[in-house]
Formats: structure tokens, sequence, C-alpha cells
């Protein structure tokens, strides 16, 4: 079983979405790198702001288990929300500060380990993920941390990958089929070659299981841009959501 060190040590090379194939040669840590990130992830990924919607949690708490290099938890704090953010690396965490630090903004950040949230029960009126949990190596154990953190009524809001679709193929007929090894699953494939060791993706009943314990939930599947690049515009503009990678979860305490 792979396990949260070995996740930590693929994160903390750089945060996620850092990469030089999003920021060029832009230098590290300025307004052009930062805002060249934030361009990039929301040409990508739009979608985010009509699931995410920012502005309507207004002078809520909200903690973000994941940040990242903190583009989506400038959004929260841009839209007046008291913010507290944790990650699971140093990389996340100092990109994230030194990132509301630019824009005279603050945040509560701390290195921990989401499968024990520090926080106190009933705390949060919001909790945010997006395409975090399904790195850990226990998610069950970070999705009842977010259950018991979040006060009654209050909402998870986030997105976990789909193991039913065309990305998570993709990835199989490369590493499985045309490797002569077509008995290796989907699940396989995925935990050694996506990202970080160990990596899950799920299907959209496996995740209202995981979300169990809250009131309700709702759980979409959002075609994205890596299930449709490889595809010519005509045939891809049919597909279905229901083949998306992105898994988009709703889930009230």
């Amino acid at each position: 079983m792979v396990t949260n060190a070995e996740v930590r040590t693929h994160w903390e090379r750089e945060a996620c979405g850092t990469d030089r194939g999003v920021v060029g040669e832009l230098p590290p840590g300025s307004r052009e790198w930062f805002e060249e990130i934030e361009r990039f992830r929301y040409d990508v990924e739009g979608y985010i702001h009509s699931v995410a919607q920012f502005t309507r949690h207004h002078g809520k708490t909200i903690l973000e288990v994941g940040v990242g290099a903190g583009t989506d938890h400038l959004q929260w704090a841009r839209a007046g929300c008291r913010c507290f953010g944790v990650d699971l690396t140093d990389a996340a965490i100092e990109t994230t500060r030194a990132r509301l630090a630019l824009y005279g903004l603050q945040s509560e950040l701390q290195r921990i380990d989401a499968e024990s949230l520090p926080f106190e029960t009933g705390r949060f009126d919001v909790v945010y993920s997006w395409g975090v949990i399904h790195h850990s190596a226990r998610p069950d154990r970070i999705i009842a941390e977010i259950h018991r953190v979040l006060k009654p009524g209050g909402l998870f809001i986030g997105m976990m990958y789909s193991r039913r679709s065309i990305t998570a193929l993709r990835f199989w007929i490369r590493y499985a089929l045309l490797r002569g090894r077509p008995w290796r699953t989907i699940r396989d494939v995925l935990a050694v070659h996506v990202e970080s060791p160990g990596t899950k993706a799920y299907r959209v009943r496996e995740l209202r299981e995981l979300f169990a314990a809250f009131r309700s939930v709702t759980a979409k599947p959002v075609l994205t841009a890596a299930d449709t690049s490889d595809w010519p515009r005509w045939i891809s503009r049919f597909f279905p959501d229901d083949w998306g990678w992105f898994i988009t979860v709703s889930a009230e305490k």
C-alpha cells in the first residue's frame, strides 16, 4: 500500500500546476508567474467557477484541503471568505502563502496530513477540495474528517477522478494493452502511472458510498480537455459528460 510519505515526496518537487509546461520561463514566484498559472487553470478548467461558486459563499468560513498553487484559494479569499488551507507539502503551503501576500490577502495555512485534521468538530461552513483526495492513501479517512469539521448543514464541494472515463481508458491502452499486459486493471494502471503513487479513481456509485454519511450527495461527471484533446472536434463534441475524467461532488452534512 502506498503511503502518504511517498505521495508527499512526489508533490514536494513542485506545487501542482506550476510545471514549466504552464509557466514557461517566467520567474518563479513573480506576479506574472502566478497570473499565468491562474490563466492556464481557468482556460482549461473554467467550470471550476460554476461548481465552486466562490462569491456565493462571501463571509463564510472555508477550509481547502490541498491548496496546491493557491489558485482556487485566492478566489475564496477574494470572495471575502475567512480562509483556512491545508496541504501535505511545504511546497504548496509556501506557494499559496506567497501568492496571497502578493494581493494583500490572508489565510491560515498548515502543512498537515488531511487524514487527521487539526480542527474542532463543526468548525466550517464549506470544505473544498479539487482533485486532491484521490491521491491520499486513505481517502475514506479524509472524507470522514471533512464530515466531522463541517457544521450541520455545511457543504463539501470538490472533484475526484473517474475510472469510467476516456482518460482512464487511454492510460490503460498505453500502459497495459500496448505493452502486452491486457490483464492489468485500470485501477492498477492509474495507481502506478498517473501523477503521484497510488492515484485512485472512482465510479459515481462508489463516490456516493464514500460520502454516505452526508445528508445529500450529488456526483456529476464532467468531460475535460484531457478526454477530448486527442480527438477531432467533430467527434469529441458528441462525447457525453458520463465519459469525463472528473466527477464533481457536492455533499451537504
